[in-house]
């Protein structure tokens, strides 16, 4: 039985940048961190006494006798990658909800790859993780994602992603002193609003919306902007400068494909800001899912207390770590 741990990501600056029309083109940058909540993946041989050969087990549970017939694209696209034969079971359990912005669909992939390789003897770095999530998602499952997430899901950490045109991306850490990430950590607010969507439409018309040349402006600032935080954030400036940029940004992201944002996501967000936020934004392609803002750590309580539809406010917390494998024993296939 093998175990593996994957970080969920929250994405600061350059949200977008990130997709293959754009940077393999133009380049892109991305500054995020892994989130100290994970996507678990248990995998093992499942043993011969079963009507099935394999069993997936997530919100739903499938039983099948030839991988073809799984359901679930992520766990069909893995098994088919790396050729695992009949005779899996997988059970998948996360620390927060799935299709809500934080990256979920490539932790989950980066973690059974981790898992699949482990279970059969390999070792994998992050960057080879990163590169076959990133080959399962674009090539085998066709969905419209750029590559932030499956790299950060494989590394986790503070960390900016350069992208150069022509394809070639690498990651860096952000050095930071501890104190200075500890305080970032305290001014973080990270809010669930309750409404899960799937983040494929809005991915797919910010898609098109580069191919046909609709958001290059909007783009290029996005892009000047994480360069410009970039610098800030090795200044080690003040918070209030920093959210000022990430208040930009999210500006600059709602024009990005229409749905991106709506009249109650717009409202929450200016109340956030009335009750003393810096700058935040909505997580991930848009339409719902988590909500993140910079402010104060005294001001906090103020801006829940002003936003009651949040649903849940979550701890934040950075993760240093990646995408791990938490348990290992190894059992003969039978």
């Amino acid at each position: 039985m093998i175990i593996t741990r994957t970080p969920y990501r929250l994405s600061f600056f350059g949200g977008g940048t990130d997709y293959n029309p754009w940077f393999e083109e133009h380049g892109g940058l991305v500054v995020a961190v892994g989130i100290a909540h994970y996507c678990y993946l248990t995998v093992r041989y499942l043993p011969p006494f079963f009507e099935h050969r394999s069993r997936i087990v997530y919100s739903k549970i499938e039983s099948v006798a030839k991988h073809q017939e799984i359901i679930h694209p992520a766990v069909r696209g893995c098994l088919e990658y790396l050729q695992v034969p009949e005779g899996i079971e997988i059970h998948h359990d996360g620390d927060l909800p799935a299709r809500s912005g934080i990256g979920s669909s490539s932790s989950f992939t980066v973690g059974l790859l981790h898992a699949l390789h482990a279970l059969q003897g390999r070792m994998r770095s992050s960057e080879q993780l990163a590169l076959e999530a990133i080959e399962v998602e674009q090539v085998l499952l066709k969905e419209s994602v750029g590559i932030q997430d499956q790299i950060m899901a494989a590394h986790g950490g503070c960390q900016f992603i350069d992208m150069k045109p022509g394809g070639k991306w690498t990651i860096n850490n952000v050095l930071l002193p501890a104190d200075y990430l500890k305080d970032l950590e305290s001014h973080v607010l990270f809010g669930f609003s309750g409404v899960s969507r799937l983040a494929e439409r809005h991915a797919r018309a910010k898609v098109d919306n580069i191919k046909r040349g609709k958001t290059t402006d909007e783009l290029k600032s996005i892009y000047a902007l994480a360069r410009e935080a970039l610098k800030l954030f090795s200044q080690q400036a003040s918070f209030e400068a920093i959210g000022e940029l990430l208040d930009k940004s999210w500006h600059l992201k709602c024009r990005l494909a229409e749905g991106v944002s709506a009249s109650w996501m717009d409202d929450l967000y200016q109340t956030a800001l009335r009750a003393g936020a810096f700058g935040g934004k909505l997580m991930g392609a848009g339409g719902g899912g988590f909500f993140f803002f910079l402010a104060p750590p005294e001001k906090h309580q103020k801006i829940r207390d002003a936003l009651p539809q949040i649903k849940v406010w979550v701890p934040f917390q950075i993760d240093h770590t990646g995408s791990q494998v938490v348990f290992y024993n190894p059992s003969p296939k039978a």
